[in-house]
């Protein structure tokens, strides 16, 4: 893996999304959403529902300048999706003086949409199977279920994080694109205190609300990553729309120490 270049606070563009590469798209005449999509139209509601997951929420004007499609074009397909179930819209909220007319509506993915968008099966069993070993383990054994759980995780992001050096903000930049090839639609930027790691899809949303020592092991398998204390601001599991983690900009952890802060308030 090709060392990473440091943390980047744009936006998506229409060669990327979270990470990764997106092809170009060529939109076919419209089908309704009974019918079964082609190739091409599949294509780009699928580039459209990455988008959505890396910004929460967006407008059909923003939508189209990062895909490079015309108005008409990203409406059609915002149309469909609607029609499926798979986005809902709503009215943008505008801070400060309004101009005249209604504000743009934006749209957002439904749950039913964010959970078909990665590994999010059998929550469940899961959440039953952890709730018998809490009965029968206590807490501790849920954490070293957890732990165990992320290992392989870590290890297959060690993997992807060889190239990155020794950086803190390099490393997370490294390691946003390994979760997102896990199906995190993953993201790096930096802000004024240092950096941040978003997550804009958590597999196991459901079954961490339930049990935060998930989010807990997670939390720490990060820190030890990219090498350095993080602070786990934001989750997915308990409401908030995108799992962040803060990166600060001056390391202070203690060698062989890593120190992670978790949110666990329900």
């Amino acid at each position: 893996m090709k060392k990473a270049a440091g943390l980047t606070g744009h936006q998506p563009t229409a060669g990327t999304v979270a990470g990764r590469s997106l092809p170009d798209t060529h939109v076919p005449p419209a089908t309704t959403s009974t019918q079964a999509a082609p190739t091409g139209e599949q294509s780009t509601r699928d580039r459209v529902t990455l988008l959505l997951l890396e910004r929460r929420a967006a407008t059909a004007a923003q939508l189209g300048d990062a895909l490079g499609l015309s108005p008409a074009a990203i409406r059609r397909h915002l149309d469909a999706m609607l029609a499926d179930g798979d986005v809902v819209a709503r009215e943008q909220t505008v801070r400060g003086h309004r101009g005249r007319g209604r504000p743009a509506k934006v749209f957002l993915l439904t749950d039913a949409a964010r959970s078909r968008c990665g590994t999010h099966h059998y929550d469940n069993m899961a959440t039953a199977a952890l709730r018998w070993i809490a009965r029968t383990g206590g807490s501790q054994a849920v954490e070293r279920f957890a732990a165990e759980q992320v290992a392989a995780l870590e290890t297959r992001c060690q993997a992807a994080l060889a190239d990155a050096g020794d950086d803190p903000m390099a490393r997370a930049e490294a390691l946003a694109a390994a979760l997102t090839a896990e199906g995190y639609a993953a993201s790096a930027s930096t802000i004024a205190s240092g950096g941040q790691l978003c997550q804009h899809h958590c597999p196991v949303a459901h079954v961490a609300a339930e049990f935060p020592q998930l989010c807990e092991a997670e939390t720490t398998v990060i820190s030890r990553l990219v090498g350095t204390h993080v602070q786990r601001l934001a989750t997915i599991a308990h409401g908030d729309g995108v799992c962040t983690t803060h990166i600060p900009g001056s390391p202070h952890a203690q060698s062989g120490k890593t120190v992670t802060t978790v949110r666990t308030d329900r």
